[in-house]
C-alpha cells in the first residue's frame, strides 16, 4: 500500500447499474458501476444524516439516500438535493485486470 492504492472488489463484484459498499482503511466506500463501464467511488455515508448510501438508489449517475432522499452526483460526489448540503468525499479509483483499486 506504499502508493495508496488498495484493491477494493473484483469489477464482477459491482453489476452494472449498481452500487456496492466495501470498508477500505476504516472508511465506509461506496463504488458505482455506471452504464458504460464507467467506475466511480465516494463515502458510503450520506452527510446529512447516518445512512449508507449503498441502500439508497442508484439512477442515471445518482445516488439517492434511503433515509431522507438526498441525492448525490456519483462522479463528483456533488450534493444534489435537500436535505444534504455537504458534498460526498470523492476517492480515485483505477481498474487492473478484473480488480478495482481505490486511493486511500
Amino acid at each position: 500500500m506504499a502508493d495508496g492504492w488498495v484493491r477494493a472488489a473484483a469489477k464482477a463484484d459491482v453489476a452494472e447499474g449498481k452500487a456496492l459498499g466495501v470498508r477500505i482503511a476504516g472508511k465506509e466506500v461506496a463504488i458505482f458501476h455506471l452504464p458504460g463501464g464507467e467506475f466511480f467511488a465516494t463515502d458510503n455515508i450520506c452527510t446529512h444524516e447516518f445512512a449508507l448510501l449503498t441502500e439508497g438508489w442508484l439512477e442515471n449517475g445518482c445516488i439517492e439516500c434511503p433515509l431522507h432522499a438526498a441525492q448525490f452526483d456519483c462522479r463528483t460526489g456533488k450534493a444534489l438535493s435537500a436535505p444534504a448540503d455537504e458534498d460526498l468525499k470523492v476517492f480515485q479509483i483505477k481498474v487492473e485486470g478484473d480488480d478495482l483499486f481505490i486511493q486511500v
